[in-house]
């Protein structure tokens, strides 16, 4: 007899920057029979999750996958495979997301510079064209729907910018992905990067890339290997296409995951899928305004899936979110870096962006603030 008892988590509406509500027919997906990583039903669904994400994407990239890792693995897939020593690249700084860039950037030696805003404020996109007139950049690269101050950043600006440059255009789209208008091809964006656990409400660990034929070319042009063996697509991508040479066992139950839960996205289609996160965004604002809780960020920057609201002056930030667990079952999440203390973080990502979410956190924060 084992000594621990069997885990008996409770179960919690997951209301913060992520992971986001799963399905039942997600969870039913992750219990059905282990195949092995070679097995010809397994390289099936390999493939169709291959084409449900083009779908997702907006793309026709070949490269198009889910890497074994949670959405930081495919930040640094992107750079790893992208950045090579001695490699100028631009970064948009505005939060938690955009200094994790730069960080892993550098760790790859790039010679790397910024562009910055307040958190809670989008880049001006004018910063990057004085940033771009200055120097040639091989790599310029922001976050979409940055998770730590709910700002949603446009991006096709800053694409023309860089295209003109002719360097290579790098997204992270972790929290936008299925929750806000994405466009690969038709925005130029030539390499992205995403989660399974936000908008896709698939439990964390895999993270979607997609590279276009601009970004596999200056992968060919490398001048020296991939600094990691584990994340280097030059392999992975024979795994994943018609080679299927083995790399690593892929995570099979993540895999029937990820798969139940681009079914249920790409069924209800992509723009009902936005126009769902931005209906229930509008409603999780009128509630908080009916209880005098204001948005951090300016109206027209805002991310409908990651909320960012003030905390009020008279409530203790950590009881709140306390008792939101122990009375109520939900979490939400709590400001980073220097919004800690300031804001509230409140996904309505996936199968969670749904107005009996919001309906539960207001009825719930009524009773605690009041």
């Amino acid at each position: 007899m084992s000594l621990f008892p069997k885990i008996d988590p409770p179960k919690r509406l997951l209301l913060g920057p992520g992971p986001s509500p799963v399905s039942p027919e997600v969870r039913e997906a992750m219990s059905r029979p282990v195949l092995g990583h070679l097995d010809p039903i397994f390289l099936r669904i390999m493939d169709e999750t291959m084409s449900m994400l083009r779908e997702v994407f907006r793309t026709g990239n070949r490269l198009t996958l889910p890497m074994s890792g949670t959405g930081s693995a495919g930040m640094e897939t992107c750079l790893v495979n992208l950045v090579e020593p001695g490699d100028e690249v631009l970064i948009g700084v505005c939060g938690v997301f955009g200094t994790r860039m730069v960080d892993v950037a550098e760790r790859c030696g790039a010679r790397v510079d910024t562009v910055k805003a307040d958190w809670g404020s989008i880049i001006d996109p004018e910063l990057f064209r004085r940033a771009l007139a200055g120097k040639k950049y091989k790599i310029t690269a922001v976050v979409h729907a940055e998770t730590s101050t709910g700002v949603l950043q446009p991006l096709e600006e800053i694409s023309r910018m860089v295209h003109e440059q002719d360097g290579l255009f790098l997204v992270d789209a972790v929290t936008s992905l299925g929750g806000a208008a994405l466009h690969l091809d038709q925005w130029g964006i030539d390499a992205c990067y995403s989660g399974s656990q936000k908008c896709l409400s698939c439990p964390p660990g895999l993270s979607p890339v997609s590279f276009n034929e601009r970004a596999l070319e200056a992968m060919r042009r490398r001048r020296q290997k991939v600094q990691s063996w584990y994340l280097d697509l030059s392999m992975i991508e024979k795994y994943w296409g018609s080679e299927r040479l083995y790399h690593h066992t892929a995570p099979i139950s993540m895999n029937y995951a990820l798969h139940e839960a681009l079914r249920a996205v790409v069924g209800e289609g992509m723009e009902a899928c936005w126009s769902r996160h931005q209906e229930v965004h509008r409603e999780f604002l009128r509630e908080m305004t009916s209880l005098g809780i204001e948005p951090h960020v300016a109206e027209g920057q805002r991310a409908p899936m990651i909320n960012a609201i003030r905390i009020p002056s008279a409530a203790d930030d950590a009881e709140v979110r306390r008792r939101l667990y122990e009375e109520f079952n939900i979490e939400i999440g709590a400001g980073l870096g220097v919004l800690k203390g300031k804001i509230w973080r409140v996904g309505l990502m996936g199968h969670g962006a749904r107005k009996e979410s919001v309906a539960a956190l207001a009825e719930a924060l009524r009773t605690i603030l009041s």
